[in-house]
């Protein structure tokens, strides 16, 4: 079984920043991409941004140039840096990997618990 465990979220005023963290835990061989999503109430799950297993990123056009992913493969861990936050950033923000086991041999999506973001005016 594997775990993703999320944490950083808050509530901020705009034009401030936050640093989501998303660490896995239990049996796997392998983390594949991972990335962060988010869900604003009354709307569908959106893709903020992810992360290869090779460090390349992508963004939502929304999120460029605020928005930093990263991660540390030695900790399993995804991190979203997010500056000048807006109002419409908030939601709740979810971790996402794509997990890689040998037994049995697959690959499988994880999602983490979410943690809220809130951006004041």
């Amino acid at each position: 079984q594997v775990q993703l465990v999320e944490s950083g979220g808050g509530l901020v005023q705009a034009g401030g920043s936050l640093r989501l963290s998303c660490a896995a835990s239990g049996r796997f061989f392998r983390l594949n991409a991972m990335g962060w999503y988010r869900q604003a109430p009354g709307k569908q799950r959106e893709l903020v941004a992810a992360i290869t297993s090779r460090g390349s990123p992508n963004y939502a056009d929304v999120v460029k140039g605020r928005f930093a992913i990263s991660r540390d493969n030695a900790k399993n861990t995804v991190y979203l840096q997010m500056n000048s936050l807006k109002p419409e950033d908030t939601a709740v923000y979810f971790c996402n990997a794509q997990v890689f086991t040998t037994t049995p041999l697959r690959e499988d999506a994880y999602w983490g618990q979410g943690t809220q973001v809130t951006v004041s005016s």
